[in-house]
């Protein structure tokens, strides 16, 4: 899966398509998913250009990797989903089209405020 700089993810970083932003720093975005499957629902994205987690990981500096992850931590607390103030909940990427993934910018979605309920159905 090839980056393409007109995906979804993409033009709302450059402000092209509005979000309902929960976090933002210089690594990372964060906005509530706009068809949310669980009672919270948000997505967290790299600012930088990576397709997947794979690509993530070989590509990105480890300033990014460890901005992206701290991200999440900070998200989940605002959400007051963290382990800290919450009861927990999933992290989950899709990479690739086995995988499921339908934007080809890297992104996890975090599910909370609820019994999650199994891996996979």
């Amino acid at each position: 899966m090839n980056y393409n700089d007109n995906n979804i993810f993409a033009k709302i970083l450059r402000g092209e398509i509005p979000c309902k932003k929960i976090y933002e720093d210089e690594f990372v975005l964060s906005f509530h998913d706009i068809n949310p499957q669980k009672k919270i629902h948000a997505l967290v994205i790299p600012k930088g250009k990576y397709t997947d987690l794979n690509d993530f990981s070989k590509n990105a500096s480890m300033n990014e990797i460890a901005g992206f992850f701290k991200g999440i931590e900070i998200v989940s607390k605002k959400l007051g989903i963290s382990t800290e103030g919450g009861k927990g909940y999933r992290a989950l990427t899709n990479i690739g089209n086995d995988g499921g993934q339908e934007v080809p910018h890297l992104h996890f979605h975090l599910f909370g405020g609820e019994k999650i309920g199994k891996m996979v159905s």
